[in-house]
């Protein structure tokens, strides 16, 4: 207790003390500050500081971003797309951009910059203070004016400015950026900075960074870049918009001279080397678009379409979008099939169309003002074909007018169409100097798909006549009916099913009652021809026949047919025999890669485009082909047996009943519908179609090795003409593609899957024939080489003579077994030698 009261006695001690202390300091401090005005003075001042500084920390510091995310800094950079050999065949960025290490830069440009926007900067903090107090006298002087100050800002806030807190116009902005310069002089050394600044500084063109302004305006590469040249680009950042118009030219030299002047001030180029590069004109390029190898529109817009779709489109959306995260993209494009099908099909559309008058314009733009050439831009149309141009008619007089193109140029325009107005855009094309003539794109178009079916990559698609016309690709968004190009999977089904390419299936007359309100339907062969009696089913197919598609489709069932066209990808349909004709909707890219499943042993694989992706490091974030190959890396064999990847795909098919159609498909090629195409002497199959009206054209066959299909049609269906046939406009158009590829097309005919029998035919009756050999002109050979299940082959037939030879074989073998001093077996080896012929073959 006693204790307890000690201790309480003790802090009422310290209390009073303090108390005590605390009251003369305030006596003191009162007595101060009416004594001494210096005082008081130097209380207001720390109480301004203060208070100035919890302004500055809410207003400014509290919401800035951290320096030292500089240290981890990963600028938005494009997209690259490489072909299937490795080379960049285009890019998708809204913004030219390309990073360099420091090293990369030369000399003279790290001395041109320096010296137009921050000479001092190896010396400095981050903050140039006379720069700054001279550019705090020009806001003071243009306030109000509506003019922007001149920044004063360092090359250390610039980097500030353009990465971490945008390019505000204001006070607070500057407080800012003035801060985080000399955090960031704290966090990265002067090259670091340097670096950042040369890779980011936006200069006009949509390019950011010195590179691709290099690239923007002079075509070149920093490294090769002249003096003038790297002084013309250290002028940008003050106006990149305005020093790069042929307009602002004189202003731009006057600008460049100062910057060259500068150099030599600053040491960093002699009194010659800055005259003679003074004397130099700009030499600007004009503005273009990035030029690669590779036309392949329709292609690449589907590619970009299934990147946006996997990791989105801007970086909000995640760290590898692809217009800021910097992927780099193989693709299965092979730019050679490419180039041949664009050729192959513009070539196609060009000759249907040819003769017929101009239909329209491509779009209609408001001429009536000075801004034609800028709607003419954000149009976005262009056409990349031969020496074609897009311009939008200004003015006409007569059969002539003025025409203005994209780059602000204008030309005579002359044999101007009826119907053609101002303010159409249309194609034109040069016909001498200046002058230029109408050219017509043609109004029908189609698309084409270039396949290798043992892996499912698309090779090569053309989805029109020109992807710069419009963005639609018919190759895979526009859904027609296939016509004939069906047909294969009726008879694949019916192979299923118990018919051979040998069965007897009647060409005529075939009705189906369809209730009491549609009554009955009769189906006919294409062009309304009659029936002609039986014939094999190969002959039905290689012919295209109609009548006998639909009675093969009934008789095996349409639900089970139906069910094929769905296994192999091409679409679900709904049970009607019409289906089995083409009448139900799919695209070009299914029908391919339907194909390529009869052509690939019944096996399929999803069409692919990508084939792998890799982030901005090189780190493969996505692959079509996920198989995993264990022990593929071993450091040394270990004795057992090579590891293989597992086979991919799905087996949609039968192997066996792949081949027997694509067997039959090759008659096509060779006496059937596509008979156009047997001059190329290769092991080729596939199959036309023709739809109702005619409205589409279709072929889709190919080789082995690659699969190709293409569709020729209005984009709202109507009547191609009563002489349009797929052999007649879309088998050429596969013709020109294999003839311009020739050497990709090898001569290795179909490989037969196990249990398949070749047997010996005729042609017509679609008998077994047990004697000759089919002949070398397969085109009008008799007897003909048939590929048969096992046990489904036609029945031998004992005609005359035929038994008797077959006797004499008989007769032979037993004489043999004797000469050898086999005894006779009795009655019953009789049949065991017919048999062992039977199973040998030997009378095929």
């Amino acid at each position: 207790m006693a204790e307890e009261t000690s201790q309480q006695s003790r802090f009422k001690l310290i209390r009073d003390e303090g108390r005590a202390r605390w009251g003369n300091l305030s006596r003191w401090y009162r007595t101060k500050w009416g004594e001494s005005r210096r005082f008081r003075f130097l209380n207001y001042a720390i109480g301004a500081i203060l208070v100035g500084w919890f302004v500055l920390w809410v207003a400014v510091i509290r919401t800035m971003p951290s320096a030292d995310t500089l240290l981890t800094y990963q600028p938005p950079l494009p997209t690259m797309v490489r072909g299937n050999d490795g080379e960049i065949v285009s890019s998708y960025a809204r913004e030219r951009r390309v990073q360099l290490r420091f090293v990369d830069f030369p000399e003279p440009m790290i001395n041109a910059f320096l010296s137009a926007e921050d000479k001092t900067f190896w010396s400095h903090g981050g903050i140039d203070y006379l720069g700054f107090a001279g550019a705090v006298v020009d806001y003071v002087t243009k306030y109000g004016s509506g003019e922007r100050a001149r920044g004063g800002s360092t090359i250390t806030q610039q980097v500030a400015k353009n990465i971490l807190i945008g390019d505000e116009y204001s006070i607070t902005r500057k407080l800012k950026e003035m801060v985080l310069a000399r955090r960031i002089e704290g966090v990265l050394n002067k090259q670091q900075i340097l670096e950042l600044y040369l890779n980011e500084i936006p200069l006009g063109r949509q390019s950011f960074g010195v590179q691709a302004a290099a690239r923007a305006y002079f075509d070149k590469d920093v490294g090769d870049l002249q003096l003038h040249e790297a002084a013309f680009l250290a002028i940008l950042p003050k106006a990149p918009e305005r020093y790069g118009r042929a307009q602002y030219e004189s202003m731009a030299i006057e600008r460049r001279n100062w910057v060259l002047d500068q150099m030599v001030k600053n040491g960093w180029a002699t009194p010659q080397q800055a005259a003679a590069a003074q004397a130099m004109p700009l030499g600007l390029k004009p503005r273009r678009a990035e030029n690669y190898t590779a036309d392949a529109g329709y292609f690449l817009e589907e590619v970009r379409r299934q990147l946006i779709e996997k990791f989105g489109e801007k970086a909000e959306d995640g760290p590898h979008s692809v217009y800021a995260g910097g992927l780099w993209v193989r693709t299965s494009l092979d730019t050679q099939l490419q180039t041949a099908a664009q050729n192959s099909l513009r070539a196609a559309l060009l000759r249907y169309s040819g003769g017929r008058a101009w239909h329209g314009p491509i779009a209609r733009l408001d001429v009536d003002n000075d801004r034609w050439q800028t709607e003419l831009i954000t149009s976005n149309i262009s056409i990349n074909y031969q020496n074609w141009r897009i311009g939008v008619l200004l003015s006409r007089s007569g059969s002539s007018g003025k025409v203005g193109f994209s780059d602000g140029q204008t030309a005579s325009l002359i044999g101007l169409p009826d119907s053609i107005k101002p303010g159409d855009v249309t194609a034109v094309a040069p016909v001498n100097g200046s002058t230029y003539a109408v050219r017509t794109v043609p109004e029908v178009s189609g698309g084409m798909v270039v396949e290798d079916p043992q892996n499912g990559r698309v090779l090569a698609m053309q989805g029109g006549f020109d992807a710069r016309l419009g963005s639609f690709n018919r190759a895979t968004q526009a859904n027609r009916q296939p016509g004939s190009t069906i047909k294969p999977f009726v008879y694949a089904t019916a192979l299923d099913n118990g018919m051979t390419p040998a069965s007897m299936v009647v060409d005529g007359t075939f009705c189906v009652y369809q209730g009491a309100a549609l009554g009955e339907k009769c189906f006919r062969n294409f062009g309304n021809e009659g029936g002609s009696g039986s014939h094999t089913m190969r002959w039905g197919l290689e012919q295209s026949r109609n009548l006998m598609t639909v009675r093969v489709a009934n008789d095996v069932g349409m639900d089970k047919v139906v069910r094929t066209i769905k296994n192999v990808g091409i679409g679900e349909y709904e049970p009607y025999l019409s289906m089995a004709l083409g009448a139900g909707d799919t695209t070009v890219l299914k029908m391919v890669n339907a194909y390529a499943a009869l052509a690939n042993q019944g096996r399929q694989h999803n069409p692919s485009l990508i084939d792998y992706v890799q982030d901005r490091n090189g780190k493969v974030i996505w692959r079509a082909d996920n198989r995993r190959c264990d022990n593929c890396s071993m450091a040394q064999w270990d004795g057992k047996p090579m590891p293989r990847f597992k086979p991919t795909g799905k087996q949609v098919l039968d192997a066996r009943t792949a081949y027997q159609v694509v067997h039959m498909l090759e008659g096509v090629v060779v006496r059937g519908t596509a008979v156009t195409l047997r001059d190329l002497n290769l092991p080729l199959f596939g199959k036309t179609g023709t739809t109702s009206g005619p409205t589409n054209v279709w072929f889709v066959g190919g080789s082995p090795d690659i699969i190709a299909g293409v569709y020729i049609g209005y984009d709202q269906p109507r009547s191609l003409g009563g002489y349009a046939q797929g052999g007649r406009i879309a088998a050429p158009v596969f013709k020109q593609l294999v003839q311009e590829t020739r050497a990709r097309w090898k001569d290795i005919p179909f490989a037969v899957p196990e249990g398949v029998r070749m047997v010996k035919i005729d042609r017509v009756s679609g008998k077994r024939v047990f004697g000759g050999t089919p002949e070398n002109d397969v085109a009008k050979a008799s007897v003909i080489w048939e590929a048969f299940k096992p046990d489904t082959e036609p029945r031998r037939t004992a005609r005359e003579g035929e038994v008797s030879a077959k006797q004499a074989v008989i007769d032979a073998l037993r004489r043999a077994r004797a000469a050898r001093g086999i005894p006779e077996g009795g009655a019953e080896e009789a049949p065991v030698e017919q048999d062992f012929l039977e199973e040998q073959g030997g009378i095929y």
